[in-house]
């Protein structure tokens, strides 16, 4: 008979685990934050994704070994927003792009990518809303979308095996919160599975030198939803801000 599921707790702040519940986080001191799911499963590590720092096996060298080449930026199209990133999109990169539901995240997204699909293979992946939505906004904005790739998926797993399959250079995931690995247990959008699931993304990105977005919802408190630690596991995070009725949005690079 296969072993009951074990329950932990988890500190929606700092993304400490706890085997039982207490009012207060052990780790960050937060009050109230730990909140009940299933621990993952075992499971065997992917072989796909070792040494996905570099092509090259893993080894100890010295510093003065390794070339210093200068990186090469990939113009979005949009000038503010390779403003905001140091001139473009860098291979590999991964880019964690926040803002209130509504300011206009995936509009902003859609069109840098519907500029890019002109110059290289462009994938826009979409857990919340539906392709005939994405592709009225594009009409709307006037958009060119003959090469630009759309897919509505939320497992983690099944988006991994077909970008693998099609090798888009640039991909935009929009939302964090609405995808899922099929290791994990616990709901989607719960602490465990933004975490993880943004880990296997980040890995992939690493691995293969695909530009990665990832949208993140910001809570009432002003905050990425989600662990903090989804923050240091990216290159670059954005805030994307903008005063109700406003004609202006504002990007803030608060790491880069």
């Amino acid at each position: 008979m296969s072993k009951p599921a074990k329950t932990i707790y988890v500190c929606s702040e700092c993304g400490a685990q706890s085997p039982k519940w207490a009012g207060q986080c052990g780790d960050c001191g937060a009050w109230n934050t730990l909140q009940e799911g299933l621990a993952a499963s075992a499971a065997k590590p992917d072989s796909r994704y070792a040494g996905y720092a570099g092509n090259d096996a893993a080894r100890i060298r010295n510093l003065s070994e390794v070339a210093a080449a200068q990186t090469e930026r990939m113009p979005t199209g949009l000038d503010e927003l390779d403003r905001v990133l140091g001139g473009g999109l860098v291979t590999g990169s991964v880019v964690l792009i926040g803002g209130d539901p509504g300011i206009g995240k995936s509009t902003l997204l859609v069109q840098a990518l519907a500029l890019l699909s002109a110059q290289m293979p462009a994938l826009y992946v979409s857990g919340e809303e539906s392709a005939e939505q994405i592709s009225l906004r594009a009409q709307r904005l006037g958009l060119p979308t003959d090469k630009l790739q759309l897919l509505t998926e939320t497992c983690v797993e099944r988006i991994i095996s077909l970008v693998q399959r099609h090798k888009p250079r640039v991909l935009v995931l929009d939302s964090i919160q609405t995808f899922y690995t099929e290791e994990m247990q616990s709901a989607p959008g719960s602490v465990a599975q933004v975490r993880e699931s943004a880990a296997r993304l980040v890995r992939f990105a690493k691995q293969t030198g695909t530009s990665l977005f990832l949208v993140g919802h910001v809570t009432k408190e002003g905050a990425l939803a989600g662990p903090r630690v989804l923050e240091h596991m990216v290159d670059t995070v954005l805030y994307f801000e903008g005063e109700s009725g406003s004609q202006f949005r504002l990007i803030r690079a608060i790491k880069n």
